[in-house]
């Protein structure tokens, strides 16, 4: 009956990973310093390689539902100064 499956953690992936990127051991030598299996130093590796772009790329790029939201909000906010001077006009006719 085989054992079960271990299933490990992010930081440990990350570890594993960036260890193998460095590049100094070689990855028969870190898969046996940490337990695992040297297809799984190698994919995490090619994961991480793959990824690291998205670290550095710009977030500050406007969603598109952002551009309608903000587009609302100027046509609430004409809406709200046409009735304030509605008001102020019909309080200087009553008073």
């Amino acid at each position: 009956m085989p054992g079960k499956r271990r299933v490990y953690g992010a930081p440990f992936k990350a570890k594993v990973a960036l260890a193998a990127a460095k590049g100094d051991r070689t990855t028969a030598q870190l898969a046996s310093q940490f337990g695992i299996h040297t297809s799984q130093v190698t994919a995490w590796k090619k994961q991480l390689m793959a990824q690291v772009a998205e670290l550095f790329a710009d977030g500050r790029q406007r969603r598109p539902d952002q551009a309608t939201d903000e587009q609302e909000l100027y046509e609430q906010i004409g809406r709200l100064k046409m009735e304030v001077e509605w008001l102020k006009k019909k309080a200087a006719e009553v008073g």
